[in-house]
């Protein structure tokens, strides 16, 4: 493979006090701490895997609350914060918690919405893990939560803050390869079970695992070997599948750089092991989006499971890597093409139409894109980022004015499974439905359980 160049009262009462008596004077976009103090007191829901990880990206704060409803996942950050309080149930956490400026929410997929809303909605900034939210209207409404309240936000799809992601942005929006009419996104994942066609066979519940806080809002099902600590993924009531997870980092690029807005259309090409439990082993799914602020019609193609464009479409990638990348990000514009074959898109590759080959980003000449200016402010680290608009900073780049944005267009294409290969759904954004589907309504909003509607 050639060589890659990287571009490479209680106290939460009082500051909802003082941010009334203050808003008027102030010019940052969010509240500054009333106290004086220069840390934040953090609270984490859903402490294993990336929520440890995130934990570990704010330690220069307070983290003085922990939750998970497993505490084999707890385990490892309860032993590196021996001080922090600890809970089985965020509900409970953030009722107790008054003194409490921010909180982390890295649970599996169902909960985030109904954690990180409860959050907000008692005027705390808010770090969540991606997907963002598990249904499309939950992205709506966060959305709007996250601007009435004038929260820090940001979505933990950390290759918004590569500065190679942001370059690919400028040099697209700058008009390198001109008009953009097809993108292709493909992912190795899942790397967890999917084509499932039935629940779990009944299993004991674990020591230190509260399974009906695990559900959280999802419906009642006997607990099962095999949901937990991953798995999860591949299941309609708790996962968002191979999209999901792995779009709001492969399909960011293209959605900022493209201002693609909502589609018009979308559907579910082809699939295998469709079922009514967990996503299919294998997708590909057509997004069509109209033209918008003078860009031209764009045609996006999401694989997984292995499928890929067919080689016409990646023959030049092909020459490049010897075979074309298990994950990567290609948009065909009239001029030529940008590719990553990163998953958070920290590395991209240029070709004209008049070159016979991809050039590295690093190499400006070659690749023709120093022609485009630096637009874009480079990031100080995208936990940085969140933590500095906390405290009165600008927002972060992924901030949910635009994090909720993406992941509700990516969830509609779960949407698209759900209502089945071959049905094209046609797409009212603002309305948030389909005038031929009505059928998918049912996947755009799920119904909670009793006690978990925020």
């Amino acid at each position: 493979m050639k060589e890659v160049i990287k571009y490479g009262m209680g106290r939460r009462s009082f500051l909802k006090t003082a941010a009334l008596a203050t808003l008027g004077t102030m010019s940052a976009p969010y509240i500054m701490r009333a106290d004086g103090t220069s840390k934040l007191k953090i609270g984490v829901i859903g402490c294993g895997g990336k929520g440890y990880s995130d934990a570990e990206g704010v330690m220069s704060e307070d983290i003085v609350a922990l939750c998970d409803a497993d505490d084999r996942q707890a385990k490892g950050l309860r032993e590196k914060l021996p001080n922090a309080r600890y809970y089985k149930d965020y509900r409970v956490m953030l009722e107790k918690e008054k003194y409490l400026d921010a909180v982390i929410v890295s649970t599996p997929d169902h909960n985030h919405a109904p954690a990180a809303m409860r959050a907000i909605q008692s005027g705390l900034h808010a770090y969540v893990q991606k997907p963002l939210v598990h249904s499309v209207y939950e992205a709506r409404e966060i959305r709007k939560a996250a601007a009435q309240y004038k929260v820090a936000t940001q979505m933990g799809n950390q290759g918004s803050s590569e500065t190679g992601l942001r370059r690919a942005v400028e040099c697209i929006q700058g008009g390198i390869i001109g008009q953009v009419k097809q993108v292709h996104v493909w992912s190795n994942r899942p790397v967890w079970p999917q084509g499932i066609k039935d629940a779990l066979p009944k299993a004991e519940i674990p020591a230190g695992v509260n399974w009906d806080l695990w559900l959280g809002p999802a419906p009642e099902r006997e607990y099962g070997e095999g949901y937990l600590p991953f798995n999860w993924r591949g299941w309609f009531d708790y996962g968002t599948g191979a999209l999901g997870d792995m779009a709001c980092h492969t399909a960011n690029m293209p959605f900022r750089a493209l201002k693609l807005g909502y589609p018009s259309s979308v559907i579910a090409e082809a699939t295998e092991g469709s079922n009514s439990q967990t996503y299919p082993n294998k997708s590909r799914i057509k997004f069509e989006f109209p033209a918008r602020e003078g860009l031209a019609p764009v045609t996006f193609y999401w694989y997984d499971g292995g499928w890929k464009p067919n080689d016409d479409v990646t023959a030049h990638i092909k020459e490049l890597f010897e075979n074309v990348p298990i994950s990567g990000c290609l948009l065909i514009g009239e001029k030529g093409q940008i590719f990553s074959p990163d998953d958070y898109g920290a590395q991209f590759y240029v070709k004209l139409n008049e070159d016979a080959e991809f050039k590295a980003s690093g190499n400006h000449d070659a690749a023709k894109t120093d022609v485009i200016p630096v637009s874009i402010p480079r990031s100080i680290g995208h936990y940085k980022e969140w933590i500095e608009a906390c405290k009165g900073g600008k927002p972060a780049y992924s901030n949910f004015d635009i994090a909720a944005y993406l992941t509700e267009i990516i969830l509609l294409g779960c949407v698209a499974l759900r209502v089945g290969e071959g049905k094209l759904m046609e797409w009212d954004g603002p309305g948030m439905k389909s005038p031929n589907c009505p059928e998918s309504a049912a996947f755009v909003k799920r119904e909670y359980r009793k006690g978990w509607a925020w």
